[in-house]
């Protein structure tokens, strides 16, 4: 491994591989099939890069993604590496060149599309070219089960009768047991070796909340992230839209993405939250995979998404440059109740009815968590951490818990005496012993629990409705318009057979702000920063890419912290290759010497 520790120092600037890239490597130059599981920022393009450099012939890299391929392709070119891609946003001529290089030998790598790749004819023209290895990434995309399906990828499984004895790697950020099972019965790999590297990403915060009033929420939120570029994920395209336009107004410019816009003003929007510093994102989930910017500091999820896989792969899109950075949510019981009747009312049989619910489930549970959310959120993957982590909120800032038995058997005698009928909001009204027009049409004023809540607030009833339905205590009968149900699971709860422990919801006004880790820019720094953000936004405008691919801000924070004075000591810093510093490192040690 020697040639490739070489390639690694000179091209890439990095004195050593990290995690399970060498071992992956060397499997890849066994001419071995592989199976990368490598969390989000932990350098799987590397396992393929650098092996195509080394291999006689081209890799083929099957990616999901316009944006992403030309991204990465842009990138390789500042590297001196002889990379390509083919998709729909090519003009005849230069898909002319690209196809003459690519039969010539003249490239290193190609980026295709799956749908691309699979055409008859496409393969019919790579079959006599000498082909290294295929990587297909984001290889989650073949799971039926899983959060990014593309039914593109349920054909990738030819690839290995058209190309026998090629390797192939399949990589991704998120998959459990199954999902890993799956991609290689799916993508018919032959005897892979597995690669699991751990799902722990440290520098990341994770902050959860019940939802309150969640546009306050997520100005305060903002509040300590100002100026930096970060995501928020919304459920439907309105809020999008609201909230983008909304955030615009408060003074956080902020820009829509969802998949009911053209396609046009999608990639515009996605080409300038790349390029551009402190842009917000506020997008569904139609937005995110592949996104290669690493300097994203905070993702916000204002609902709830479908599973922990999903939450993981999009909360990944944070700190990719390893700084760190903020996954914050807020979640409510309407949060609950919709998803759920996304689950029960979707058009797929039983058994995937069942599954969802399962993953729903878990991520409920995994936003109640009263011990380390890191580590729950770890175990969900099968993977461990030794100790608290000391960076989610559940750390450092340890919830109340209370013997919520009592209030718990107030509020399901309440449902009952109101016979299974009605909502958390009138139900509410009874217990707090409001006289509503609603509650005197029922006559439920007369009832025996009319008022008996009334030593709780609205928002507490509310947090110990929302944990009932996470427990599964009570059900949401959406049948019946969401009337609240007693499952089997209440009746030793209302016998007293069964102690119930909940989570203390904090007031809204009490809510302290987390302790986020200082940043490593001091006041005395600031103008060098500044300085050396705007060099890298100049050269990037003039190779129209986005500034990180450049410099990643890790690069830059060494250069303020170590301030190189020579071409030598420029390239000592990590991130810093001969190729860049060839291209940029007189005008960034310039910026340097005049700060």
């Amino acid at each position: 491994m020697d040639s490739a520790r070489q390639i690694l120092r000179d091209i890439y600037g990095y004195t050593d591989f990290r995690g399970q890239q060498e071992p992956v490597i060397e499997a890849v130059m066994a001419g071995r099939d592989a199976v990368v599981l490598m969390p989000t920022g932990g350098g799987k393009s590397l396992c393929y890069q650098l092996p195509a450099l080394m291999l006689p012939g081209t890799a083929i890299v099957v990616s999901p993604l316009i944006a992403l391929m030309q991204d990465q392709v842009a990138a390789l070119k500042l590297l001196g590496i002889k990379a390509a891609f083919l998709n729909s946003s090519l003009d005849p001529e230069t898909e002319r060149r690209v196809l003459a290089d690519l039969r010539g030998g003249g490239l290193d790598l190609i980026y295709i599309a799956p749908e691309r790749l699979l055409q008859e004819r496409t393969l019919n023209f790579l079959r006599p070219i000498g082909i290294a290895l295929i990587a297909i990434d984001e290889a989650h995309c073949v799971s039926q089960w899983g959060h990014d399906f593309r039914r593109d990828y349920l054909d990738l499984h030819v690839l290995g009768q058209h190309f026998p004895g090629v390797p192939r790697l399949a990589l991704t950020a998120t998959a459990d047991a199954r999902t890993r099972k799956e991609i290689i019965g799916r993508l018919a790999l032959t005897d892979p070796a597995l690669f699991v590297s751990g799902f722990d990403r440290p520098n990341i915060q994770y902050n959860v909340l019940p939802k309150s009033d969640n546009r306050r929420q997520l100005l305060h939120l903002l509040s300590r992230h100002r100026d930096q570029a970060g995501i928020v994920y919304c459920m439907s395209r309105k809020k999008v839209e609201s909230t983008a336009a909304w955030l615009t107004e408060q003074g956080h410019p902020a820009l829509p993405y969802h998949a009911g816009m053209a396609a046009g003003e999608r990639a515009a929007n996605q080409h300038r939250f790349l390029r551009e510093d402190g842009l917000i994102m506020v997008a569904t989930i139609a937005f995110g995979m592949g996104i290669d910017k690493p300097d994203v500091r905070f993702v916000a999820h204002l609902d709830l998404p479908k599973s922990i896989e999903a939450y993981y792969q999009e909360t990944g899109r944070a700190g990719r440059d390893g700084e760190p950075a903020e996954a914050w949510m807020v979640y409510g019981l309407q949060d609950v109740v919709r998803l759920r009747q996304m689950v029960d009312t979707s058009e797929v049989g039983e058994a995937r009815k069942r599954e969802e619910r399962a993953r729903l489930d878990a991520l409920l549970g995994w936003c109640e968590v009263t011990e380390c959310r890191r580590r729950a959120l770890l175990a969900y993957f099968g993977d461990s951490l030794a100790e608290d982590c000391g960076n989610c909120d559940v750390c450092l800032q340890p919830p109340e818990t209370w013997d919520g038995t009592v209030a718990a058997q107030k509020l399901l005698s309440c449902v009952y005496r109101t016979g299974q009928r009605f909502g958390a909001g009138h139900v509410i009204d009874v217990l707090l012993g409001k006289e509503t027009e609603k509650v005197f049409q029922h006559g439920h004023q007369r009832l025996t629990t009319f008022g008996i809540g009334a030593d709780r607030s609205q928002p507490a009833w509310r947090s110990v409705i929302r944990q009932l339905v996470v427990q599964a205590y009570l059900r949401v009968d959406h049948d019946r318009y969401g009337a609240l149900v007693l499952t089997e699971l209440s009746r030793p709860l209302l016998r007293n057979e069964h102690r119930l422990v909940l989570r203390k919801d904090p007031e809204a006004a009490r809510q302290r702000k987390p302790k986020l880790r200082k940043g490593t820019v001091a006041e005395q720094d600031r103008q060098l920063w500044e300085a050396l953000r705007d060099c890298r936004k100049r050269l990037a405008d003039d190779q129209g890419v986005p500034p990180y691919v450049i410099f990643h801000d890790a690069v830059l924070m060494q250069m303020m912290e170590y301030r190189p004075g020579s071409a030598d000591e420029l390239l000592a810093i990590n991130g810093v290759g001969q190729v860049k510093l060839d291209r940029y490192g007189e005008e960034f040690l310039a910026v340097i010497n005049e700060h």
